[in-house]
């Protein structure tokens, strides 16, 4: 059967609701079997695509992604005591520690990190946390670059400011969610993936600029599909050059004596860059491009211009497989594909960190179908990999089903 047949025959918002319902009764009914009752509060927080503006969010520039309708799940309840006990469903794994205990990163169980760095930057503001119960699940492909670590970040920051009652907004939320991974995990990221998932708005992308925090939504046309293909290439930004991109950005706004690259016009830096190393002149050089790129992507999906979509995506990728280097051969060939087959009919690019992961494409709802065989085919023949395909509108960020 054809996929269009399909899409004929199901309602995919009804999918979209039976998948969460699954996903929530998973959680519920783990608590039941793990801990003799249901949680007292059920959090979920989606994962995101970048659909332009790479790199720059920790420059303090512009990003511009949306959130997806791919999920971390968090179940939580009160203990009586100061313990924290975790069930990880989709890894089949658990963990148990105390909140007496000084926290410290576990050595092997690195999922668990994510969730000490939350309860480490909630106990800095003060809060008292009693013990609690958690049990995970979610349908975020994993290290695929779509940020399913900043979904269970937020998720579970949310799920405690919950059961203890804390006024959190969502970019504070965010803040939390970042500095744990900053500060524990030891990833230096910036912040747009969790403020994305705290923030998203359904059906718009968000246009959001990492100095002062502002966001914009822009409504994204309903003619258009966001459809995101998995590399099978497995990253993980702790163990990647990923901390090394940052510090060698940091290098050069520290020859300009600013505190970050956004504040480096782009004009300055060129009659300036002779002078400064070459493999740090190519990084900047992409951060600097990169943020009027997206300032330029905003203005194009506003008017529904997608041959300036289309050049803007292509764009960025190049800088980033160039002068960013952060590319890999698997993700350039599929963005071949892509390009070969629709042109300027579509945008696509690598979306995430780099070191392999996704890549994104903008394109018409009216080529999703045929063009989801093509790249499957030529991926695999040329590659020997399988792409894994996801299709999603513009998810709302973290939210407390009950």
């Amino acid at each position: 059967m054809q996929l269009s047949e399909s899409f004929k025959n199901f309602n995919i918002e009804s999918i979209k609701n039976v998948e969460s319902n699954m996903h929530t009764t998973k959680v519920v009914n783990a608590f039941k079997s793990y801990f003799g009752d249901k949680p007292d509060h059920l959090v979920k927080a989606p994962g995101r695509v970048n659909l332009i503006g790479e790199h720059t969010d920790y420059n303090n520039g512009f990003v511009f992604p949306c959130a997806i309708e791919f999920y971390t799940y968090v179940g939580i309840s009160r203990r009586e005591d100061l313990c924290v006990e975790i069930i990880a469903l989709d890894l089949n794994d658990q963990d148990t520690f105390s909140l007496e205990e000084h926290l410290t990163p576990h050595p092997t169980k690195t999922w668990v990190n994510y969730i000490k760095g939350v309860i480490n930057e909630l106990t800095k503001l003060g809060k008292n946390l009693s013990g609690f119960n958690l049990v995970i699940c979610g349908d975020i492909p994993q290290g695929a670059g779509l940020s399913s670590s900043a979904s269970l970040e937020v998720a579970v920051a949310k799920a405690i400011s919950k059961l203890h009652s804390y006024k959190l907004n969502r970019i504070k939320l965010a803040q939390i969610a970042q500095a744990a991974e900053n500060n524990f995990v030891g990833c230096n990221c910036g912040i747009m993936d969790q403020l994305i998932s705290a923030c998203g708005i359904r059906d718009n992308a968000i246009a959001i600029d990492c100095n002062s925090y502002t966001l914009t939504k822009v409504t994204f046309p309903k003619d258009l599909a966001i459809m995101i293909v998995d590399s099978s290439v497995k990253r993980g930004l702790v163990e990647s050059e990923y901390n090394l991109r940052r510090e060698q950005c940091e290098q050069v706004a520290d020859y300009f004596s600013v505190k970050s690259l956004r504040q480096v016009p782009l004009d300055v830096f060129n009659s300036e860059k002779a002078r400064i190393n070459p493999t740090l002149v190519k990084r900047a050089q992409h951060v600097l491009e990169e943020n009027q790129r997206v300032l330029a992507m905003i203005g194009a999906l506003n008017i529904h211009d997608l041959p300036s979509i289309s050049r803007l995506m292509a764009e960025s990728h190049q800088s980033l497989k160039t002068l960013f280097e952060v590319t890999v051969p698997e993700v350039d060939y599929l963005v071949k594909i892509i390009s070969e087959e629709l042109g300027s009919e579509c945008g696509v690019r690598m979306t995430g960190g780099g070191f392999g992961g996704c890549i994104v494409v903008i394109l018409p709802q009216s080529r999703v179908d045929a063009l989801i065989p093509i790249i499957k085919d030529k991926y695999k023949q040329e590659m020997g990999l399988d792409a894994s395909i996801y299709l999603s509108t513009p998810a709302q960020g973290v939210k407390a089903l009950f």
